[in-house]
């Protein structure tokens, strides 16, 4: 038999929020947002009091302000959320080499190797970032990556939860189908109307049914409902490409909408590269979009340089493949094969910091 792996997903606490409450403890009981401060811009992320007024991630900032009209609201400073991020990379590391960073704020360990129950080390691994840090941080500890990222959701903030091998199965069983990554409300709104409610809805569904009413996510449902995940957690894979992809709690209606969340997630995109400039030659652009009904497209081009108004044009050309609201936005870089020095993408960042 196949021996079980223990994976660990870190997941910090509205981290970009958490980190500017750090700095500023005068606001920690007050609702505070990060992101764009106008009134077309959008948030990066909010803290925990902003939220019991319905404020969201990727919210435009008009929204936020009528839903709370005392929301605070700081500017993005990617610098010092990069040098938290390195303090919170350097406790991973002090457990095991296998981690694999999904972002500035999350990431999968592989503890596999420890003689250790995964729930102590997870707990000494939050105890150490916020010891470190100053901030919090929740964990899920499965065999698998699809299930510990579930599980890092659950008892948020500051908590985390073990789903063992043996309750894999009844666990998914019971989850409502809003859990799974990738199911936003709208969506579980419309699976509840065909009477498909929890996973084990889904599990009662061959893999022709799911194609034929989710399309090519339906062969992915098959396999996320029941829990399987085989994926290795890759701490020394040599990227392909650099994305970020974001699915949204309601679906964006408008054409509009979508350039607005575009645009947060380029100055994300080109925060990354920034730190990447000189190690990797860029060749191609793309923009991914999932519609409502699941269906995915992407839109690329040949481009040297990472400029907004490229992804604009991809954006305005993956949206009219369908007439259905978007679920998810992604944009990113696809790097050459070579590893010449970037001089094309330097100027490109120095524009952008103009």
């Amino acid at each position: 038999m196949k021996a079980s792996r223990r994976i660990i997903h870190i997941d910090m606490d509205c981290f970009y929020a958490a980190v500017e409450m750090r700095e500023r403890p005068e606001l920690r009981d007050k609702p505070i947002a990060v992101g764009g401060s106008s009134g077309r811009g959008v948030l990066t992320t909010c803290n925990y009091p902003a939220r019991e007024y319905g404020i969201r991630s990727a919210m435009p900032v008009f929204q936020a302000r009528r839903l709370c009209p005392g929301l605070i609201i700081l500017p993005v400073r990617f610098d010092l959320y990069r040098a938290v991020s390195r303090q919170v990379r350097e406790v991973f590391f002090s457990y095991t080499d296998l981690v694999e960073p999904l972002s500035l704020d999350e990431a999968y360990l592989d503890v596999s190797h420890l003689r250790r129950r995964g729930a102590e080390i997870a707990e000494d691994i939050r105890r150490d970032i916020r010891e470190a840090t100053g901030l919090t941080a929740s964990a899920g500890i499965a065999p698998n990556k699809l299930v510990a990222k579930i599980a890092s959701d659950w008892n948020k903030p500051d908590g985390q939860l073990v789903v063992p091998p043996s309750r894999v199965e009844a666990f998914m069983r019971d989850l409502p189908v809003r859990r799974i990554w990738g199911i936003g409300p709208k969506s579980a709104e419309r699976m509840g109307e065909m009477g498909i409610r929890t996973c084990a809805d889904l599990q009662a569904l061959d893999r022709a049914e799911l194609a034929r009413r989710f399309g090519s996510f339906g062969l992915e449902l098959f396999q996320l409902c029941r829990g399987i995940d085989d994926r290795p957690v890759q701490p020394n894979r040599v990227r392909k490409s650099l994305s970020n992809e974001r699915t949204f709690s309601r679906d964006l209606e408008e054409l509009e909408d979508c350039h607005r969340a575009l645009e947060r997630q380029h100055h994300e995109l080109m925060d990354e590269l920034r730190g990447k400039a000189g190690e990797r030659r860029i060749h191609k652009i793309f923009v991914k979009l999932k519609f409502a009904d699941f269906q995915r497209t992407t839109a690329e081009m040949p481009a040297s340089q990472p400029e907004l108004k490229k992804f604009r044009l991809l954006l305005e050309d993956a949206w009219g493949r369908s007439g259905q609201p978007v679920r998810l936005l992604g944009l990113g870089v696809r790097f050459a094969e070579s590893h010449q020095r970037a001089e094309q993408l330097e100027l490109a960042l120095a524009t952008e910091r103009r």
